[in-house]
C-alpha cells in the first residue's frame, strides 16, 4: 500500500515544485518507487502533444515510476489564472472524481505519491471544491512550503491552522528563500519554528538555478531523520 504527501504553499510561486521534485528524488534515493501528480495546472504552453506545464514536466522528470503526462497532470489550462476560472473559460469542469481515479492508478504502482497542490491551500478548483479537498480525500500528510518574504509569518501560521482544522497532519515545513534580498531570514525562520507544531525539514537558500537532486539531498536529513 502506498503512502502520499501533499505539498502546499503559503502562496503561488513560492517553490512548491522545487520541493515536490526534491521530495521525489529524496524518496527515490532511499529506495522507494515514487510517482507524482500536479492535478491541475494553469499557465500551460502548447506543444505537439498538447498543453504542457513546466511544473508538471519537472515532476515527470523526477519520478522513477513510469507514468504518462496525463497521469501526472490530468487538467492543464493555457491561461495563467486561478484554476476554476481557467477551467470555466476553457469550457471544462474540474472533476475531483477524475483526479481521484488517476491518483489511485499511480498509487497502485508506487510506494510514495507526491502531490503538488495548486497555488495556496484553499485555491478553488470549481464552484464547491478547493485544492485542500484533494488532500482531505486521500488523507495525506502535508508538507508546507513557506516562501520567505515579507508577510510569510502570517501566511505560514494561517495555512498551518487551516491544515489542522481539516484534520490532517502537517508533516513538516520548508523555508524557501526564493527572494535574493529578503532581510532577516534567520529571525523569520526562528519565529515560524517557535510557533508551528511541525518540524522545519529544511531551509533552502536562494539559488537562481538548482536541481531536484540537490534539493532532495537538502531535504533528506529532516525528512528521514538522518544526519
Amino acid at each position: 500500500m502506498s503512502t502520499g504527501l501533499f505539498v502546499t504553499g503559503t502562496d503561488t510561486g513560492v517553490g512548491k515544485t522545487r520541493v515536490a521534485a526534491g521530495l521525489c528524488r529524496a524518496f527515490a534515493a532511499h529506495g522507494s518507487r515514487v510517482a507524482a501528480m500536479k492535478p491541475v495546472a494553469s499557465g500551460c504552453s502548447a506543444s505537439p502533444q498538447g498543453l504542457r506545464n513546466e511544473d508538471a514536466l519537472a515532476l515527470l522528470g523526477a519520478i522513477n515510476v513510469p507514468a504518462s503526462y496525463a497521469e501526472v497532470n490530468p487538467y492543464a489550462f493555457a491561461a495563467a489564472i486561478a484554476p476554476h476560472i481557467a477551467a470555466r473559460e476553457a469550457g471544462e469542469h474540474i472533476d475531483l472524481e477524475r483526479i481521484h481515479q488517476t491518483y489511485a492508478q499511480l498509487a497502485a504502482r508506487a510506494d510514495v505519491v507526491v502531490v503538488e497542490g495548486i497555488g495556496g491551500w484553499l485555491v478553488p478548483l470549481n464552484e464547491r471544491d478547493s485544492a485542500a479537498d484533494l488532500a482531505v480525500r486521500w488523507r495525506l500528510d502535508v508538507i508546507l512550503v513557506v516562501g520567505m518574504r515579507l508577510g510569510c509569518l502570517n501566511h505560514a501560521l494561517l495555512t498551518a491552522e487551516a491544515i489542522e482544522r481539516r484534520g490532517l497532519r502537517l508533516r513538516g515545513w520548508i523555508a524557501n528563500a526564493f527572494e535574493p534580498r529578503f532581510e532577516r531570514l534567520p529571525e523569520n525562520v526562528a519565529a515560524i519554528g517557535e510557533r508551528l507544531f511541525a518540524p522545519c525539514l529544511a531551509v533552502l537558500p536562494f539559488e537562481a538555478e538548482t536541481t531536484a537532486e540537490a534539493t532532495g539531498r537538502a531535504l533528506s536529513p529532516g525528512l528521514f531523520g538522518v544526519a
